[in-house]
C-alpha cells in the first residue's frame, strides 16, 4: 500500500533570506536604504536575481527602480564580467546611493549606467531585442506598462522579473479593488496568457514573478 507523501511546509522566509546571507556591502547599502525611507528587496530576491543573471551569463540587463543598489549588485554579480547594467530611477538621491554601493563592491562605473527618469519613457529609448534579463521594482502602477516594454527588449530567451506581486496577500484578495492591486493582478494575467512567455511565480521575497521569451 501507498503511503500518502505529506504536503509541504511553507517555505520558511527568514530560512530563505539567511541562506545567503547579506556581506558587508549589502548590509551598508540597506542602511543606506533605510535612512532614505527606500525598502530593498530581501536577501532571498537578491539570490534570486543573482543566480538568473548567472544562468543566462547576462551582458546586458535593465533594472526599473535603482533604490540604494540593492538589487543592482545582486545582478552585477551574477553577470559576465564586461556585462553593462542600465539602471532607472526617478530619485537622484536613490541613484547617489546606490553609486557608493557599486564603488564599494568595487565595481568600475563603465559597468552601471544610470538613467533618472521615468520608466516608461527610458524603456521606449532602449534596444528592442537587445537585452538578457529585465527586472521591475517600481510603483506598481507602472507595471502594466513596463511589462508591455520590458518584453519587446528581451532577446529571445531572455528573462523578465517582477518583484513584490504579491506584497501583503492584496492580489488574493477579492476585496481588494485598488488601483495598484488592479495593475500587479494585469500583469500576473499577463504573464500568463502571454504565448511569446514561459512564467512562473516564485515565492520569494514580496513575490517574484518571471517569464523565459520563447
Amino acid at each position: 500500500m501507498n503511503t500518502p507523501t505529506p504536503a509541504a511546509a511553507p517555505a520558511d522566509s527568514g530560512f530563505v533570506d539567511g541562506y545567503l546571507p547579506d556581506d558587508e556591502v549589502l548590509s551598508s547599502a540597506r542602511a543606506r536604504a533605510e535612512d532614505l525611507g527606500c525598502h530593498p528587496l530581501s536577501a532571498g530576491a537578491g539570490a534570486t536575481l543573482r543566480f538568473l543573471a548567472a544562468t543566462l551569463r547576462a551582458k546586458a540587463v535593465v533594472e526599473v527602480g535603482t533604490g540604494c543598489g540593492v538589487s543592482g549588485l545582486s545582478l552585477l554579480r551574477g553577470m559576465a564580467p564586461d556585462g553593462i547594467l542600465t539602471s532607472i530611477d526617478v530619485e537622484p538621491e536613490y541613484q547617489r546611493a546606490a553609486r557608493v554601493t557599486f564603488r564599494e563592491a568595487g565595481y568600475a562605473p563603465g559597468r552601471t549606467r544610470l538613467i533618472v527618469g521615468r520608466a516608461l519613457d527610458v524603456l521606449q529609448r532602449l534596444t528592442p531585442g537587445g537585452y538578457d534579463l529585465v527586472f521591475v521594482d517600481s510603483a506598481h502602477i507602472e507595471y502594466p506598462g513596463c511589462y508591455e516594454l520590458g518584453v519587446s527588449l528581451l532577446r529571445r530567451g531572455g528573462i523578465i522579473a517582477f518583484h513584490n506581486v504579491l506584497v501583503g496577500g492584496r492580489v488574493i484578495d477579492p476585496a481588494r479593488r485598488d488601483p495598484e492591486t488592479l495593475a500587479l493582478r494585469e500583469v500576473a494575467r499577463a504573464f500568463r496568457e502571454d504565448e511569446r512567455l514561459v512564467p512562473a511565480l516564485l515565492p520569494v521575497g514580496g513575490g517574484l514573478l518571471v517569464a523565459a521569451a520563447i
